[in-house]
């Protein structure tokens, strides 16, 4: 079955980076879309960026342009998400996502996936 698996979170200070990764299994990535997806209790997820099996990247959040980047290994199953100058707003629990299309969702929220893996924790601190 699809499997996705998030690492790389932890607690940084305004203005640090981290770099999550996602390890897919269960499903040849090479042929997906995969997505980032990010959500605070209480409040609706919200799409960050996506990646298409071309290869070409799709941002939905306005906040991430400039500091955020997406990348896939298809040899490794691996998709990246590289979270440069972080803010105490960034703080959120960020998902990885696919809805098994080879393109990325269309639209302006970027939230609609079928499979996303368990979350890495992101906490920036003042």
């Amino acid at each position: 079955q699809v499997q996705l698996v998030e690492s790389g979170g932890g607690s940084v200070q305004s203005g640090g980076s981290l770099r999550l990764s996602c390890k897919a299994s269960g499903f040849n990535m090479r042929y997906f879309a995969l997505g980032w997806i990010r959500q605070v209790p209480g409040r609706e997820r919200e799409g960050i960026l996506c990646i298409s099996s071309q290869f070409q990247t799709s941002t939905y959040l306005e906040s991430a342009k400039g500091r955020f980047t997406i990348s896939r290994d298809n040899d490794e199953r691996m998709v990246y998400l590289q979270l440069n100058s972080l803010k105490p707003d960034d703080t959120a629990l960020y998902y990885c996502a696919t809805d098994m299309y080879d393109t990325c969702p269309k639209g302006t929220l970027g939230t609609k996936y079928v499979y996303s893996g368990q979350g890495a924790q992101v906490t920036v601190s003042t």
